[in-house]
């Protein structure tokens, strides 16, 4: 399967489809489109900016709408051939897959065919990344408006989720952190009532993240913890934020070479392993503070202790990696 590193410098240097315009085809009228979604989870072609359902229907006319989207809600578009009907299905597994992450991407269903605007507009990518589209569906990971290739064709759900995990990290680190409300789909499934609401404190957080405001958002997880010390989702988002905001001033190249210069450096050490975190390489950064507690002693082999620690709140504790890194730091200190 092929995986991309999701960080903010490959987002940005990928295509930009922020200008991204295609008039409307004879006869047919602006949010006019091709076939909906297969199985009858996406929104109708014409409802672009729609947050109800875990997938939308992408078209030439509405295309441009959905990628200002990916500002708020990270997505996974998946390009699929009316005459493959099996490529059609997938957008179901992907749908599955993001109400299993409770909303925290959206699925953008484009039908080749019918839009050969979207499909013009991802070609350099596309090329770049595959080649020939020799399977299909082509799955592209949608972040800010700027595009990352995942993989051609259908995948295990075991290396999807994985890939999945380090997008929604990338997601994180830059700041995207918009969830889809998937009350439409539950309406669908027969299941009665609304989506619950966040917790207010939980909101503050998350507006507070949408404007930038880190400050306040650390704020809004801490005073949530103190009222409650067993709410996990606050004690995530809280680790989340802080490495934001501990990594937002560093420099990348400066901070990369005092590491290297000194493995003993636990500052260093540290400062990097945000930095690995925040870039999605969660085993470099695990691995990098494994290392520093197997060379360092007294209080400096602590603090490379308690980071990484705290950095496995940051990942969670049912993630896999966590486990085995676990299992590396007993090792490196006894």
């Amino acid at each position: 399967m092929t995986q991309q590193p999701f960080n903010a410098a490959a987002l940005r240097g990928a295509v930009d489809l922020s200008a991204f315009r295609r008039p409307a085809q004879d006869g047919q009228q602006p949010g006019q489109g091709g076939p909906a979604a297969p199985g009858g989870q996406g929104a109708a072609a014409g409802d672009a900016g729609s947050s109800s359902d875990a997938v939308v229907v992408a078209t030439d006319q509405t295309f441009n709408q959905i990628v200002t989207d990916t500002l708020k809600v990270p997505a996974v578009l998946v390009l699929w051939a009316e005459q493959m009907p099996e490529s059609g299905r997938y957008v179901d597994t992907l749908a599955s897959l993001a109400r299993s992450y409770e909303g925290r991407f959206r699925v953008i269903s484009v039908e080749m065919n019918a839009n050969p605007g979207v499909v013009q507009a991802l070609a350099p990518l596309l090329q770049q990344a595959f080649g020939q589209l020799s399977q299909l569906p082509a799955v592209i990971g949608l972040l800010s408006g700027q595009p990352a290739p995942f993989f051609l064709g259908a995948q295990p759900e075991e290396q999807v989720r994985q890939l999945l995990d380090q997008f929604l990290e990338a997601a994180v680190a830059n700041g995207v952190t918009g969830r889809v409300d998937l009350a439409g789909d539950a309406a669908q499934d027969g299941e009665e009532g609304a989506e619950a609401e966040l917790p207010p404190l939980h909101q503050e957080a998350y507006d507070a993240i949408d404007r930038g405001d880190l400050d306040a958002a650390v704020t809004a997880y801490e005073q949530a913890l103190a009222q409650n010390p067993s709410d996990e989702e606050a004690r995530l988002g809280l680790g989340q934020v802080q490495l934001l905001r501990r990594t937002q001033d560093l420099d990348i190249e400066a901070t990369r070479k005092a590491a290297a210069d000194d493995p003993k450096d636990v500052s260093a050490q540290i400062a990097a392993a945000d930095l690995d975190l925040v870039g999605g390489h969660v085993e470099d950064a695990f691995l990098r503070l494994i290392d520093a507690v197997r060379v360092t002693a007294g209080d400096d082999r602590n603090a490379a202790r308690e980071h990484l620690l705290s950095l496995f709140e940051v990942v969670g504790a049912q993630d896999p990696r966590v486990a085995k890194a676990r299992s590396s730091l007993m090792s490196a200190l006894f």
